[in-house]
């Protein structure tokens, strides 16, 4: 079976967030406008690649006020750098329907390599005829390794904003069409 590629259907995907608030809470989010392909190989994985390009100025956790803050220079800085990009290096078979991916994740120009665990949740026709792909992913970072630092000292102790924060994807790719030859 060769590498088949997948366009990410941002209307049936999402990447979420979660970091701790205040120490004993969690803010929860996610990124509305992204776009990104999936190579596939099935008999190969190694064959297989993953590219994703978000927009941070659509972060939205419920809370205007907030979410301007994340945009601001005391995160993500969106008037300089308006994108977060990962893009795959490795993709090896795990168990069952899991696979590792290895990649380059860029955050403020800053990249850091990351480790996503996937999950291959199965394909199927819609009822359009088209073909589409399911996955689940996940992993964490520590935002101060791509310079967001900001944070303030709670007067009871610890700091406003946690540092691991956890991000998970629900993907539903569509095959993409070969390109006809006349």
């Amino acid at each position: 079976m060769a590498t088949t590629t997948w366009n990410i259907d941002t209307t049936h995907s999402g990447i979420h967030f979660s970091i701790r608030h205040m120490v004993v809470a969690k803010v929860r989010g996610a990124f509305k406008a992204f776009s990104g392909t999936v190579q596939l190989d099935e008999q190969a994985p190694a064959s297989s690649s993953v590219s994703v390009r978000i927009e941070v100025a659509s972060i939205d956790t419920g809370v205007e006020q907030r979410d301007n803050h994340l945009r601001s220079p005391d995160f993500f800085d969106v008037a300089k750098f308006p994108a977060i990009t990962f893009q795959s290096t490795k993709v090896e078979k795990a168990s069952g329907n899991n696979l590792r991916v290895t990649g380059n994740l860029t955050i403020r120009d800053v990249t850091r390599e990351v480790v996503l665990d996937v999950e291959q949740l199965g394909t199927g026709k819609d009822p359009w005829g088209q073909l589409r792909v399911a996955f689940e992913a996940k992993t964490s970072v520590d935002r101060r390794d791509f310079g967001l630092t900001w944070n303030q000292a709670l007067e009871a102790g610890g700091v406003l904003v946690g540092e691991k924060v956890e991000i998970s994807l629900e993907v539903q790719a569509v095959q993409a069409q070969a390109a006809k030859v006349a």
